[in-house]
């Protein structure tokens, strides 16, 4: 196989791995609460149902119909307890009401302690993005150095797959700033 062929490809593993930690970090960023409603703060919330967990979005219907209130419509009627308990347990500092039917979670106005305390939280969600890429960064150079070792690839085409990487690298860790940013904003916003 060509060098471009076997350098192309561990580029593209890298890029693919890389955006796999960006989405995480977006969806570990959705369920830091704002102070406004959405369902993506308690969609993926574990549930303890009859022996099993699972994520509540595979239990009910979430929805914001106002700027400050969730409403979680179960689809079997016997998930309300176990739904209750589980969000009292979490550390999203909410507590639920249920009428049998539909619980509903009002969300207070955050004070400013904590809109720091999930600043210094998005900070850790988005440091750890840092990392799983640069991790990926750290794999991929391996097996290039693997690939050069064995002779597969040239040191030319080593070392320009190691400037690409760089450059992928530094895209993706300023994507991981600029989202991890824009959600410490949003939570100082009053």
């Amino acid at each position: 196989m060509p060098d471009d062929d076997l350098t192309t490809l561990a580029l593209e593993d890298a890029e693919s791995r890389m955006r796999g930690a960006i989405e995480a970090l977006k969806r570990e960023l959705a369920t830091v609460r704002t102070g406004r409603a959405h369902p993506a703060l308690v969609e993926h919330l574990p549930i303890d149902y009859f022996g099993t967990t699972m994520p509540l979005n595979q239990l009910a219907t979430i929805t914001a119909p106002e700027a400050r209130l969730i409403v979680i419509q179960p689809w079997d009627k016997n998930a309300i307890d176990p739904i209750t308990k589980s969000i009292q347990r979490s550390d999203l500092g909410l507590n639920p009401q249920n009428d049998g039917v539909v619980v509903r979670l009002a969300i207070p106005e955050l004070t400013e302690e904590r809109r720091r305390a999930l600043v210094k939280q998005v900070a850790q969600k988005n440091e750890a993005a840092r990392i799983a890429i640069r991790n990926v960064r750290r794999h991929t150079q391996d097996d290039l150095r693997g690939l050069l070792k064995d002779k597969e690839i040239s040191k030319d085409a080593e070392r320009s797959a190691h400037e690409e990487l760089e450059k992928l690298t530094h895209r993706f860790v300023e994507q991981a700033d600029r989202d991890g940013a824009e959600k410490g904003k949003e939570l100082l916003e009053v």
